[in-house]
């Protein structure tokens, strides 16, 4: 029973306060290998958001996908073949992992190239589009590796699940030998290290192959390589990330950051920064939010048993809730933003029809009405709602356009009518342009200088006034107001 007096947001606040203590204390068992599994983590998904970002400023977002699925029959093979080479003697126990990592290494290569060649191959061949090729190559690929893992599951011990989705608690536990350094943080530190330092090495390349391959090839640099050495050097990448990641999370760790990246900036050099630091904070808040958020959730549910989750999976989680807060908050590109600045043109341009009848009508003063308000006759004519006008004219109030009469309407104040009278100076030239330069009725005229009104600054006025050689009156015989000089 709620006591009396008892406020419900009390309730909320200390139902916050106890969420917060909680997240916090499940936190403070962070052990070392929380490190190690975070730092494997982040370097993975660093290492995939370099060519990644390529992929997705190429518009070639689904080739990764297709990449991190054929690419399975290479992992494989090489791992079969490793396994061969061992059981014939040719190898040591000790010396298998070594060879194993090169024949990844080198089966992505050759996996990466040969999938953008097929795909290309098929494009040409079946006459198809390039979505369809690439659907009909990595199925397929896939398939065949997945079929090698079952031929294979009796004799070699290969993790289904390791490869899919990946294992990174446990990868993080294998360490280097006679050194306390997880694999994965080698690993995909070296590769992120190797991919860095190949955008450094081409850069211009890459940006001129990627917006403009036609002026890239004309200028001497082969845009069909740099395309295949992309493929190479992202299979690779995503070959390194299977043991942590699997091949089927890996795509949300090649695309996701760079599409977020993209929500928020549009210069390149910032959107290659923000992909690796959106493709960390992914990594590191993805592990955090396995420790504590499954906890804190089903134990409310009544599932007590469940203590946390995948960390593979929250990273994908995590880096799809960084592209949704984006895509909602950005601030050029964002959902938000787009409606506030929608909001607010409409408000302008609605503001500025008042602003432009109100100068009308003290043009000619025997046409005002006398049974509506010229918001309402604004709204009539245009189809604005009535919650926008209001705005709109609160807008104008706030602003010193207008005042209202002890009667209720509206009149232009000294500032609103120098605004009114550039306004519908803009509308006369804007007609007087469409008259002289189209064979257009009259009645065809106002339509078109209604839309453009708004957006016809004093430097596009006065080229229309030179263009037009300074007319005096519109194509209607009304007269076009001078300029009034600051």
């Amino acid at each position: 029973m709620q006591r009396v007096g008892a406020r419900p947001t009390d309730d909320v606040c200390q139902t916050k306060s106890i969420m917060i203590h909680e997240f916090f204390q499940l936190l403070s068992g962070w052990s070392s290998l929380d490190t190690a599994i975070a730092g494997s983590a982040a370097l993975t998904a660093m290492s995939c958001a370099l060519p990644g970002a390529w992929l997705v400023l190429r518009k070639h977002s689904m080739m990764g996908d297709a990449l991190s699925h054929s690419a399975l029959p290479g992992v494989v093979m090489a791992f079969l073949f490793a396994v061969s080479m061992k059981q014939a003697g040719w190898i040591s126990e000790a010396q298998k992992d070594a060879f194993l990592q090169v024949f990844l290494f080198v089966g992505a290569v050759v996996v990466g190239v040969g999938t953008a060649w097929l795909t290309e191959w098929v494009q040409r061949l079946g006459r198809l589009d390039s979505g369809a090729s690439l659907g009909v190559v990595f199925t397929a690929v896939f398939a065949l590796g997945l079929l090698l893992i079952r031929l294979d599951v009796d004799d070699v011990h290969i993790d289904v699940d390791c490869v899919l989705f990946g294992i990174i608690e446990t990868a993080a536990l294998q360490t280097v030998p006679g050194t306390s350094i997880p694999e994965p943080v080698l690993v995909n530190g070296a590769i992120f290290l190797i991919n860095l330092l190949l955008m450094v090495l081409f850069y211009k390349e890459l940006k001129l192959a990627a917006f403009d391959p036609g002026l890239a090839t004309s200028l001497g640099i082969p845009a069909r390589g740099i395309h295949y050495g992309l493929m190479a050097v992202t299979a690779m990448t995503v070959v390194a990330a299977f043991t942590t990641v699997g091949s089927i999370l890996v795509i949300g760790l090649l695309i996701i950051p760079a599409a977020t990246a993209l929500m928020l900036s549009e210069r390149l050099k910032v959107v290659l920064a923000l992909s690796v630091g959106v493709a960390a904070l992914s990594a590191v808040l993805g592990h955090v939010l396995t420790l504590t958020l499954p906890r804190m959730i089903f134990s409310r549910l009544g599932y007590p048993t469940i203590e946390d989750a995948g960390t593979a999976g929250m990273m994908s989680v995590t880096a799809g809730m960084l592209f949704l807060a984006a895509l909602f908050l950005s601030p050029r590109h964002g959902v938000i933003s787009k409606l506030i600045h929608r909001l607010r043109l409409g408000q302008k341009i609605a503001g500025d029809d008042i602003l432009g009848l109100l100068f009308r009508f003290e043009e000619q003063t025997a046409i005002r009405p006398t049974d509506i308000t010229v918001p309402d006759l604004v709204a009539k004519q245009n189809g604005i709602s009535p919650w926008l006008m209001s705005l709109s004219v609160r807008r104008l109030l706030r602003g010193d356009y207008v005042s209202r009469q002890t009667t209720g309407e509206l009149i232009l104040t000294e500032r609103g009518r120098e605004s009114a009278k550039s306004l519908v100076r803009a509308h006369r030239l804007w007609e007087a342009y469409m008259a002289k330069h189209f064979e257009l009725p009259d009645d065809h005229l106002h339509e078109t200088a209604h839309r453009v009104e708004h957006f016809i600054d004093d430097d596009i006025q006065n080229r229309l006034q030179t263009e037009l050689e300074s007319p005096e009156m519109d194509p209607h015989g009304k007269s076009i107001p001078e300029k009034t000089e600051p």
